[in-house]
């Protein structure tokens, strides 16, 4: 399957919102023209225009992007947070539901670079503070915790060693398997990712934050940055190697939320076609389950809302920081990025180290809690996270992803800890 057409938008059927809130449906919508393929230097204005929802002032840069004209009468200065952050247990119980399996997972990490993936308890000692641990903690002892996902061996009186369990490492054998055939998917996150920076070009040690939430393997330094030269290359630059965008592909630049909103688009068009005489629908929000807002935070949404839609694509490097169009912008780039994520949601801090990127504000805690018809920021662990709301379902995600399947199975696998404790009680 074509990469591309593998981020289409989420199932809107199945969201509590038929329309991404911060693209007002009070735009009208142009018919969606046909997008070449050329080199960007031979584009036109009007082969890349796809819909009126992007604004009416878009100007083509040299990279295919549309120029913000901000010239507008917006606020200038710092935007306050408006809304209150109120505690959400579904997307919280997310959060909690992996701590147990980050440690299974941190210790995997570990076990699987030695040789025959087996390895000493003393050796793996040594990682107390990669795995979050004091002295205290004794590791046969924390290992035991998981029988259904390590094994414990014996070689001698003083030797002990570990190693995966045959169900355990069978599912490690499928997730290596199925990273293999999703790398074209990789590659086009890596390229999307790029294609919304402000200079094309992001240092790889940045990049790294974002291995697991967009699946990138372990070594993806050595090899997928240096396997397609024809979408990016790694430049050497003061700060370190950092990856260049080396080709602008137009049909990459339509975002998760463009297409959510054709699609609604498609479907009011034809349930106009087979309704006579429909009341004519208002602008109305109909929020998420769970949320609930007071009229003043309302009023505030719908009013960001009514901001015409910047493409997160687009050139904005003259959008001024802290006018609400420079926030509009910063949505709609966290919403394209978490949408790219294997789960849909990310650490907070992890959003933090794009800041010169992405020219996101020194208080892009306080935009994620401003938008919560958005995003939800949970509390929950070692560190803040923030989820992109219309991806879940109480504490589910609708569309999850093969890798994330595999990671369901392992969390399947450690809850079979007291079974594996009752069988061995019952035998002795």
């Amino acid at each position: 399957m074509d990469p591309k057409l593998m981020f289409s938008s989420p199932n809107i059927s199945s969201f509590s919102t038929p329309l991404p809130f911060f693209i007002s449906n009070q735009l009208p919508f142009l018919p969606k023209p046909t997008l070449s393929s050329k080199p960007h230097s031979s584009l036109s204005t009007a082969s890349l225009r796809k819909s009126q929802f992007l604004g009416t002032t878009l100007v083509l840069s040299q990279w295919g992007n549309s120029n913000v004209d901000c010239n507008r009468n917006a606020p200038f200065g710092p935007i306050r947070s408006a809304v209150k952050r109120r505690k959400e247990l579904p997307f919280d119980n997310v959060i909690q539901k992996d701590k147990k399996l980050k440690f299974v997972l941190k210790v995997r990490k570990i076990l699987v670079s030695h040789p025959d993936r087996v390895m000493s308890l003393r050796g793996l000692g040594k990682f107390r503070k990669e795995l979050g641990l004091d002295k205290k903690r004794r590791m046969i002892a924390l290992l035991k915790r998981f029988p259904a996902v390590f094994e414990i061996m014996e070689e001698g009186v003083f030797s002990l060693k570990f190693k995966m369990t045959p169900e355990a490492e069978s599912l490690y054998f499928q997730e290596l398997k199925i990273r293999t055939e999703m790398e074209d998917l990789v590659v086009t996150k890596l390229r999307k990712l790029l294609m919304m920076s402000v200079e094309k070009r992001i240092l790889l040690g940045k990049i790294a934050h974002l291995m697991t939430d967009f699946g990138l393997p372990q070594d993806f330094r050595d090899t997928i940055c240096h396997r397609y030269p024809q979408f990016f290359k790694v430049v050497a630059t003061e700060r370190g190697p950092a990856l260049e965008l080396t080709h602008w592909d137009p049909e990459l630049a339509v975002s998760a939320a463009e297409l959510a909103a054709e699609e609604n688009r498609i479907r009011e068009v034809e349930e106009q076609n087979l309704i006579i005489d429909r009341v004519p629908k208002f602008n109305r929000v109909k929020l998420p389950k769970g949320l609930h807002l007071s009229k003043g935070e309302m009023r505030k949404i719908m009013q960001f809302r009514d901001i015409p839609y910047i493409s997160p694509y687009s050139d904005f490097s003259a959008l001024r920081s802290g006018t609400r169009e420079k926030e509009k912008h910063a949505c709609g780039v966290v919403h394209e990025i978490l949408s790219l994520t294997l789960e849909k949601r990310m650490l907070i801090d992890h959003f933090t180290h794009f800041r010169e990127e992405f020219r996101f504000s020194q208080q892009i805690r306080g935009m994620f809690i401003r938008h919560p018809d958005m995003f939800y920021v949970s509390l929950k662990g070692e560190r803040d996270s923030v989820f992109l709301r219309e991806a879940y379902r109480d504490s589910q995600l609708i569309d999850k992803d093969r890798l994330l399947l595999i990671k369901e199975k392992l969390r399947v696998l450690n809850l079979q800890k007291f079974a594996k404790m009752l069988n061995f009680a019952n035998a002795a």
